[in-house]
């Protein structure tokens, strides 16, 4: 496998602090109320009250004696993200803006889909990929989130999802925001596994995906991570000249370094990967491109996302969506070479709230 070198490197985790709740695991959490002469079952109670019932306040968990709520309050800050904005869409979905303790801004989605909540989360302050159809990638990059900043995004969204007809939360969860997933990879996969941990949220393995730009070494991770989360990777061009036109990171993991990590994962978990492939009118939506991502993908019987593009006011001129004629032939070329497909349902495009449009903006926009 591969070492990482530079794009990982200038991207360093941001550290957890270990007086910081939110990046407390479950393990941590026992072993810190032990060391106080409590007994173990404080931990259950207190990631119940944080995780179970979104309760942030040690004040309010009213099973805990008096005395550990004021050492809680002293020696474990519960540092929570600051919504500076919200804003609804028209077809249900909301994006919301926080403030993390030192400044920094990031955005995150929730997508409501009727019977179901996604939320979409963001891992770092910026990207560092610069990515050409993105207005996150044209922010830099600032630094990596912690894992308490990852949660707090997730947490505070869902304390604002009222119960409704039975369902209460969020039901999946994405890690499809700003920034790159697997160039914060040690951070993103400490907020999954207490996620996942049945004492904290619980959330199923099956509601958990990671979408990542094609960071190899991190791939060859994700195939031996405890918990099969989900995998979804950006394409956007079969040939290493387009992609690395649109996605510079090709240059430093070109496809045949991609598709053999694919490979590898696919392999070693069984797993099926999604494919994201935006869709730009008369860059990469010829349907002769179609036949050279299947011949690209043999054998891996992906599932494939087709996103036509969504401008951003800060975006590249020269990229304009596809219009619905160049889809159809498009997915009439993925239809004929038996690739099942589904070309992605806009949402929140009004807030700037879709696909590659998070770019962390305090001001509306019509």
């Amino acid at each position: 496998m591969e070492t990482r070198t530079s794009l990982s490197e200038e991207a360093s985790v941001s550290g957890a602090g270990e007086n910081d709740a939110l990046s407390l695991s479950h393990e941590q959490w026992r072993a810190r109320l032990e060391a106080w002469g409590e007994p173990r079952f404080r931990a259950d109670q207190i990631c119940q009250w944080i995780y179970g019932r979104r309760v942030f306040d040690y004040h309010e968990m009213s099973n805990l004696s008096k005395a550990l709520r004021e050492r809680l309050c002293g020696e474990v800050l519960m540092t929570l993200p600051i919504q500076i904005q919200e804003r609804d869409s028209s077809d249900g979905t909301r994006k919301f803006l926080w403030q993390m303790a030192d400044g920094a801004r990031v955005e995150s989605v929730l997508l409501d889909h009727g019977g179901h909540r996604t939320a979409c989360i963001s891992t770092q302050v910026g990207c560092p990929l610069k990515c050409a159809f993105c207005a996150t990638g044209a922010l830099g990059f600032t630094r990596n989130l912690t894992v308490g900043e990852i949660l707090g995004q997730f947490l505070m969204m869902e304390r604002r999802c009222p119960d409704r007809g039975g369902q209460e939360g969020i039901n999946n969860i994405v890690f499809m925001g700003m920034g790159e997933p697997l160039l914060n990879e040690d951070n993103v996969l400490e907020a999954i596994r207490r996620l996942n941990h049945p004492k904290m949220r619980n959330l199923g393995a099956r509601h958990i995906t990671i979408s990542t730009s094609g960071i190899v070494p991190g791939i060859e991770d994700l195939a031996d991570f405890e918990i099969p989360i989900r995998l979804s990777v950006s394409l956007h061009a079969p040939s290493d000249e387009l992609r690395s036109k649109l996605m510079p990171v090709n240059r430093k993991y070109p496809l045949t370094k991609l598709v053999e990590a694919l490979r590898f994962y696919r392999k070693r978990t069984g797993e099926r990967i999604t494919i994201e492939y935006v869709l730009i009118d008369g860059v990469n939506d010829n349907p002769q491109l179609a036949y050279e991502m299947a011949a690209l993908l043999d054998g891996l019987e992906p599932y494939v996302n087709l996103i036509p593009y969504n401008p951003a006011p800060d975006g590249p001129a020269e990229f304009r969506r596809s219009d619905d004629r160049r889809i159809k032939a498009f997915c009439a070329a993925l239809t004929a070479l038996h690739i099942e497909f589904e070309v992605r349902r806009e949402r929140g495009a009004d807030i700037l709230a879709a696909c590659g449009q998070l770019a962390a903006r305090v001001k509306s926009h019509v």
